[in-house]
């Protein structure tokens, strides 16, 4: 292997490593900003795909770039549609306004005029 991709192997290892550590150690409060960024890392790797297919350098590359695009729009859809659910959890539940019954509403005596 030339030393080009030795030490891009190495970086990718490393960052690999890295990223899987920093994302162990985030409390729970953290993860739903954390996932937001994420979704926003992943767009910006949705529009470099987009240049990359759009480019026509060679065919090898237009492939490569439509299945980057691909996996980029899977990921930033499902990133934002589980963002969503997990802020869904930390609303508020309303409570509605308690109801009589039908048959108690017939029993009320009428005020007297």
């Amino acid at each position: 292997m030339s030393q080009l991709i030795v030490n891009n192997l190495f970086v990718f290892i490393l960052a690999t490593f890295l990223g899987f550590e920093v994302i162990r150690r985030v409390p729970s409060l953290l993860h739903t900003p954390l996932m937001s960024l994420t979704n926003a890392i992943s767009g910006i790797a949705l529009v470099g795909s987009l240049v990359l297919a759009g480019a026509h350098e060679t065919t090898y590359a237009t492939i490569l770039g439509t299945l980057a695009v691909t996996a980029s729009t899977i990921n930033v859809v499902g990133g934002f549609m589980i963002t969503d659910r997990m802020l869904k959890m930390f609303r508020r539940r309303t409570e509605r306004p308690k109801e009589e019954p039908p048959e108690a509403a017939d029993t009320k005596e009428l005020p007297a005029r």
